[in-house]
């Protein structure tokens, strides 16, 4: 593969890497049967997929090996009775303590192009690896950083806030408004952040379910504010896919493409960064 075409694909994966995922047929999913629960012996079961209708299994199921679960001490749980079948995920959670669980994926990857002796070579890995196998300085470098998590949230008793601190690694969210805690007709607000910073004047959808249903898909999406937050209004009860996406070249702020980029991208060479956030939230009744 010549140099140049090298470059063009690596330009061509960070495009589709970039594209929010609002934009894109496939969505994925972690939906719970409950979000607000009470007693010693509460257990929420969980479908997990890929769609093109929300919350209707009809692509591919989503793999539960990578699928974690943070108590509300902030202690690691895990997940049990899981199968996988064709187009979906199930398994379940114990709510053994009082409090939120976050139930998420989470991952990320770098991809890069790079010369080396004369010859045109290509990364993709982990951050880790990219710092031990690319040689420090290496000629024509172009990295693409991605990052994605894909988070529900599940209370039992009364809601919490210790397993929803962010980790300062990609685009997450900071509740203001609980996310176990939004009720349909009146104001919420969520706060994002990117690499820990405010995420500025980022474009976030809720999209409710229940699509085959509607004469139109309901989609509402609003921006955030300089300090990260978003207000928005759910207007009726029920499941909501929340979405919001950096894209490469561009800064939380919202900068023009080559402007100084924020956090982890900063300890890398070249200058693309792509990031999505994904939630499945639910709208108490009134």
């Amino acid at each position: 593969m010549t140099f140049k075409k090298s470059l063009l694909a690596v330009a061509a994966l960070g495009a589709v890497l970039a594209m929010p995922l609002s934009a894109q047929a496939h969505r994925g999913w972690l939906l719970p049967s409950f979000t607000n629960l009470s007693g010693d012996s509460a257990w929420v079961t969980f479908d997990a997929a890929v769609s093109n209708e929300l919350f209707h299994p009809d692509h591919v199921a989503m793999r539960t090996d990578g699928v974690q679960v943070l108590a509300p001490d902030g202690a690691i749980d895990k997940i049990q009775n899981a199968s996988t079948g064709k187009y979906r995920s199930t398994f379940d959670v114990q709510l053994s303590k009082p409090g939120t669980y976050k139930i998420f994926t989470a991952g990320g990857s770098v991809m890069a192009s790079y010369t080396e002796n004369g010859e045109v070579k290509r990364f993709r890995g982990s951050a880790e690896d990219f710092a031990k196998q690319v040689p420090a300085g290496a000629a024509d470098l172009k990295v693409i950083k991605s990052a994605n998590r894909n988070e529900t949230f599940v209370t039992r008793d009364k809601p919490t806030t210790e397993s929803l601190k962010p980790t300062g690694k990609g685009l997450e969210l900071v509740p203001v408004t609980h996310p176990t805690d939004v009720i349909a007709t009146e104001p919420a607000t969520f706060k994002f952040v990117i690499d820990g910073k405010p995420a500025a004047d980022l474009e976030v959808t809720f999209a409710p379910g229940g699509h085959r249903w509607r004469a139109s898909p309901g989609e509402i999406k609003v921006k955030t504010g300089p300090d990260g937050a978003v207000k928005f209004t759910l207007p009726e009860a029920g499941m909501y896919w929340v979405n919001a996406s950096v894209r490469s070249g561009a800064n939380a702020r919202g900068g023009p493409p080559g402007a100084p980029q924020q956090g982890a991208v900063q300890a890398l060479p070249g200058n693309g960064e792509n990031a999505s956030y994904t939630a499945v939230i639910e709208a108490q009744r009134p």
